[in-house]
């Protein structure tokens, strides 16, 4: 009998889990947004999705506490199941957000998301270009 060789572990791409801290009834799971090729996409995007939420509950003159508490109240997190250690977790950075203000490139989770159509599926085919008569 050969041994053969151990399967090669087939890795899914990862989701980023959003879930809404103002909602206290069930799993407060808001969406699932994916998927990523990598857990660096993923850590990526979700890192930047919590970065733009922390911002948006953020006032005029609010110190590092009050944004804080204004997040946990109305704010989204971001996690990355089955990630393991590998996946960011907006605890590490969190007060560090509140602290400071983010540049608008900390914020852009938009320009990451993979559930936006590539440029080439958005293009208008214009018939007359495509060698067809118009």
């Amino acid at each position: 009998m050969t041994d053969a060789p151990p399967p090669t572990p087939i890795i899914p791409p990862y989701l980023v889990r959003i879930v809404d801290l103002s909602d206290d009834t069930g799993d407060n799971i808001v969406e699932e947004i994916g998927p990523f090729d990598t857990v660096d996409d993923a850590n990526l995007f979700a890192r930047r999705y919590v970065r733009d939420s922390v911002e948006r509950c953020r006032a005029q003159g609010m110190d590092a506490k009050s944004v804080l508490d204004a997040w946990f109240a109305f704010g989204e997190d971001a996690t990355i199941p089955g990630a393991g250690d590998q996946a960011w977790t907006s605890a590490t950075e969190l007060h560090d957000f509140a602290a400071r203000r983010a540049a608008p490139t900390d914020r852009d989770w938009r320009s990451l998301d993979p559930r936006l159509a590539s440029p080439d599926e958005d293009e208008d085919i214009n018939p007359a270009s495509e060698g067809h008569a118009a």
